[in-house]
């Protein structure tokens, strides 16, 4: 196969994403592991739960654990607003909600353009950075919100609920 043909047919596959903001910095998830985003609902606090669980919500008769993502990634906190959103994922054995600032679109990428996250990223606590998307005007945070949580983490919010 040509050289031209081999780099066509690597930006035909696709990533899709779903893009949100955190502060200033824009994310992805990758789409298949999204259920549902959902505006801003009631959440209800749960007494002596981790910081960065921000409460549960009723999703259609089913108690989901909801993290604030902001927290969790040691961000300053900031009041929900109009444009506040949880991503709701399924992750291995529970479903959680992920609060975000905002959810920017659904974005189809081509796979030559991520990259692996510069290594001084790629720290312990930044695990769950898998690349790095380089837009024509911006970059992308890919994440994988599995890995967001650690273990003993996800133990604790088998306990929140």
């Amino acid at each position: 196969m040509s050289s031209a043909n081999q780099t066509k047919q690597e930006s035909t596959n696709l990533l899709q994403l779903v893009s949100f903001k955190i502060a200033n910095e824009e994310f992805g998830v990758d789409i298949l592991n999204v259920q549902e985003i959902n505006k801003m609902v009631q959440i209800t606090k749960v007494p002596n739960s981790p910081e960065f669980v921000e409460g549960v919500i009723n999703l259609r008769g089913r108690v989901i654990p909801v993290v604030n993502l902001r927290v969790k990634m040691s961000m300053p906190n900031k009041e929900y607003d109009k444009d506040t959103r949880i991503i709701v994922v399924d992750l291995p054995g529970k479903t959680v909600g992920f609060l975000v600032d905002s959810v920017s679109e659904v974005l189809r990428i081509p796979q030559n353009i991520i990259e692996p996250p510069p290594s001084i990223v790629a720290g312990i606590n930044s695990n769950y950075i898998t690349a790095v998307g380089k837009l024509e005007d911006r970059l992308l945070i890919l994440l994988d919100l599995d890995k967001v949580l650690l273990d003993e983490e996800k133990t604790v919010l088998e306990t929140v609920n």
